[in-house]
């Protein structure tokens, strides 16, 4: 079962993420995709996340009571975080063709920056998780949010173009 839903959350994130390469490497004078379209997207995304979790992690009524709040809590502070990545890719795209060295510059460290919270993100938020789930479950929910996030960040390196020296 799990198998088939992370094969799922994989061909949605493909299908999302390349349905929009134009706007990855287009003139941002020139949108073929609104940051509305961008919004509804991501929050599908979000919500075939959740599908997912709630299909595969083995949760009792009780601990279902507990974990959600806080699931939904570090879902708005990771939305956040894809934010900054996001307006990091939309920077990229808009300068692709006219990159300096020094915007080049950056971009990379500011991208390293919300590589970082992300991370900072999970483990502000292991202990929490351990507060209502037991450890193997809070290590099997992080296995779950790690393995999209990788599938998200694999789409998302091969549709925007390496920067040109």
């Amino acid at each position: 079962m799990m198998k088939k839903s992370v094969i799922a959350i994989l061909i949605l994130a493909g299908v999302v993420l390349a349905n929009n390469r134009d706007l990855y490497a287009q003139d941002s004078a020139n949108p073929t995709v609104s940051d509305q379209d961008v919004q509804l997207l991501r929050k599908d995304l979000r919500s075939q996340k959740k599908q997912l979790i709630a299909a595969n992690l083995p949760l009792t009524d009780a601990e279902a009571v507990k974990f959600w709040p806080v699931y939904d809590q570090y879902a708005a502070e990771i939305t956040k975080i894809g934010d900054t990545r996001f307006a990091l890719i939309k920077e990229y795209a808009a300068g692709y063709n006219s990159l300096t060295d020094e915007q080049a510059q950056s971009l990379i460290t500011r991208s390293i920056g919300v590589d970082e919270s992300f991370v900072q993100l999970r483990l502000k938020y292991v202990p929490i998780f351990q507060k209502v789930l037991s450890g193997k479950k809070t290590a099997m929910f992080f296995q779950m949010d790690k393995r999209v996030a990788l599938m998200i960040d694999l789409q998302l390196a091969s549709i925007i173009p390496l920067v040109q020296p």
